[in-house]
């Protein structure tokens, strides 16, 4: 039998098999940011016994949105949706984390309290998207964070990972890639501050830092986890020394011992010049070198190159998501080697039921054909 579909430990937990759900946007929340009866249903159908979900990108304050249809966490009448949801997976005897994060620039005055401009670590020319209302439309221009309202940020994520213990989660990970707020802390390209929250790489990890050891305080080292993306450029993220940046804040993270690790391979959309499978994983390969603990590679894995990346143990889980949004069942799939339906990439982001809940398992395929 493949590694692949070997027990293993993530924090306190046993898991049946090395096959993670990776955090997937696709902005099907009802009003107010809430998950529903619809969320709660997803989610069920692709969770496995004794396999790991990692929420959707999930906003931990009331200014960090940037996609109309985004769950949040940042008030306390969000609780009860998402609360179905847990309830959901562990009743199929699942363990699911909430990822939390903050758009930052990545956003629109029309999804900003007030209508006011969206924040960011400094005012940098920028010019990305958000998903509002009026569908896709040019990112607003941004304002830099005063230091108290970064200290106010950190005291957000922590009341945000609080109401995740309160709805039922089995931990927390901290979503610093894909160009949104900590990711923008984090890179010099977008960091340009000369305060205590920029200049050196310490400086800029600070804000990490600080959120991550404020969820500590919350749910203990062992239930609280990282994602990065050390060659990503979603967001027109870019640095100057970005192996220099991210092996620096693998090691602080090794030395607080976390539940594990997130990396993005730079192999899709986004996050490389071509989306192609083929690139070896040089993300994991990179941080394994500075984080002993567990490590979870996401980003372009096929069944092959997951069981590889296992087997050499460069990583101790894949997370899948394309595939995983077509194939409710891929863990079956996977360990069976059954063909895969196709994913629909137009009903990723937003709608209804479709292309969201009536994707087949295997067994569905068998009696439909």
């Amino acid at each position: 039998m493949s590694k692949l579909f070997t027990p293993v430990a993530l924090g306190p937990y046993k898991l049946t098999h090395r096959v993670a759900m990776a955090p997937l946007t696709r902005m099907r929340s009802e009003a107010g940011d809430r998950p529903g009866a619809l969320m709660a249903q997803y989610y069920a159908q692709r969770t496995s016994d004794g396999g790991f979900i990692v929420s959707e990108a999930t906003v931990a304050s009331a200014n960090g949105n940037g996609y109309l249809g985004s769950p949040g966490l940042y008030a306390d009448d969000q609780i009860a949706g998402w609360r179905t949801v847990t309830d959901a997976v562990h009743a199929k005897g699942g363990r699911i984390f909430l990822q939390l994060f903050h758009a930052g620039r990545q956003s629109h005055a029309d999804m900003q309290p007030g209508g006011a401009a969206p924040v960011a670590p400094s005012e940098v020319e920028y010019e990305g998207v958000a998903y509002t209302s009026k569908g896709w439309v040019p990112s607003s221009p941004h304002r830099a964070l005063t230091e108290a309202e970064v200290s106010e940020l950190v005291l957000e994520f922590r009341r945000a990972a609080q109401r995740g213990l309160a709805a039922g989660f089995d931990g927390i990970e901290i979503h610093g890639a894909n160009g949104y707020l900590i990711d923008q802390f984090l890179q010099d390209g977008s960091n340009k501050r000369s305060d205590g929250y920029g200049g050196s790489v310490e400086k800029r990890a600070r804000f990490l830092m600080e959120i991550v050891r404020a969820t500590i305080e919350v749910w203990g080292s062992q239930r609280v986890a990282v994602r990065l993306g050390p060659n990503g450029h979603f967001g027109e993220m870019k640095d100057s020394n970005p192996e220099a940046l991210f092996t620096y804040v693998a090691a602080q993270l090794d030395a607080l011992n976390l539940a594990y690790l997130h990396l993005i391979e730079p192999r899709v959309k986004g996050n490389a010049i071509d989306d192609t499978r083929d690139q070896a994983p040089v993300a994991a390969r990179l941080m394994r070198r500075h984080f002993s603990g567990t490590i979870i590679a996401a980003g372009g894995f096929t069944r092959e190159s997951a069981q590889a990346i296992i087997e050499e143990g460069t990583a101790d889980l894949v997370a899948f998501g394309r595939d995983f949004i077509a194939n409710p069942d891929l863990p079956d799939r996977l360990r069976r080697n059954l063909s895969l339906n196709a994913y629909d990439r137009d009903t990723f982001y937003g709608g209804s039921e479709l292309g969201y809940v009536d994707y087949p398992v295997y067994a569905d395929e068998t009696v439909a054909a």
